[in-house]
């Protein structure tokens, strides 16, 4: 096997993030973070020289980034195996993200769950900023004194459905979760039954599609900050009296635009910032 490699920055993760689940022949491709440099790889494995090379001039012709891909033998090495090398479970709370292949060994400690990631599902390590800035927000919502398995929770944008997931982990019971990549849902479906949660329901769809006119008592949206800011009018529509909205995939120097623009509709009774990195998050409480 040969794979093909190279180092991103944090913006260039963000965006061949998204390539991976909008883009055909990138089911080659999976993200990882090396907690030891704190850098972020794009790894692309093939049985072939031949198709790691395509595969190298594919991703070249999707999108540039500063450093060289380079392609490598893998030695007898099955690349999940050399992921492994870079995946450490980690915690906010009660609730733990581990790799798959520890489900028998990690000691969870009591009353505390645990999201299992499997890479050959695309899952990701589930520590990218973003989405940490949105589990955070969770936590705290369940925290704030609400009900979490009577409330309904959107997950916009599900992805590979990690917040959707986590929320059910979290007690969440009412779960929705919808994107507009029909190969990300059914992604997200498969993760659901790793970790054995049943009754969210994910559909293919964009936001007019996805959103319900009953409202969310929690609204996730963790998307693209000028795709929040264009339907800002919706996602607060399709937010419960009382609810919270919470907005993330938004870069640090770009929170304050995102935050004014959305707070300029005077039906907030709190609005948070919170920053992780170059990331940052916005926490919008409706009004009863």
């Amino acid at each position: 096997m040969f794979e093909v490699k190279t180092k991103l920055t944090r913006n260039e993760f963000e965006i061949v993030e998204n390539l991976i689940f909008e883009s055909e022949g990138m089911e080659h491709w999976n993200l990882y973070e090396n907690f030891d440099d704190k850098g972020f790889w794009a790894q692309g494995v093939y049985d072939t020289e031949e198709e790691a090379i395509a595969g190298k001039a594919e991703f070249e012709g999707l999108v540039q980034v500063a450093e060289e891909l380079k392609i490598a033998e893998l030695e007898d090495k099955d690349w999940k195996e050399s992921y492994k090398e870079h995946f450490k479970p980690w915690a906010i709370g009660e609730l733990h993200w581990a790799p798959l292949w520890l489900k028998d060994e990690y000691e969870l400690p009591a009353g505390h769950e645990a999201v299992w990631l499997d890479p050959g599902m695309a899952f990701g390590t589930g520590n990218h900023g973003t989405t940490r800035l949105c589990v955070e927000q969770l936590i705290a919502f369940k925290e704030s004194g609400r009900d979490a398995n009577m409330c309904r929770l959107t997950d916009a944008g599900c992805g590979s459905g990690i917040l959707a997931i986590s929320a059910a982990k979290l007690a969440f019971e009412q779960i929705v979760g919808f994107d507009i990549d029909g190969d990300a849902v059914r992604i997200a479906e498969e993760n659901a039954k790793i970790n054995g949660v049943s009754g969210i329901r994910f559909s293919v769809g964009g936001l007019e599609d996805g959103l319900s006119s009953e409202g969310a008592d929690c609204l996730l949206a963790n998307i693209l900050a000028n795709i929040l800011v264009q339907n800002s009018k919706l996602l607060i529509e399709s937010v419960a009296p009382g609810g919270w909205l919470i907005l993330s995939g938004i870069l640090g120097t770009e929170v304050e635009e995102v935050a004014d623009h959305f707070c300029q509709t005077e039906c907030w009774t709190n609005a948070q910032i919170d920053r992780l990195d170059e990331w940052a998050s916005v926490r919008l409480e409706k009004a009863e």
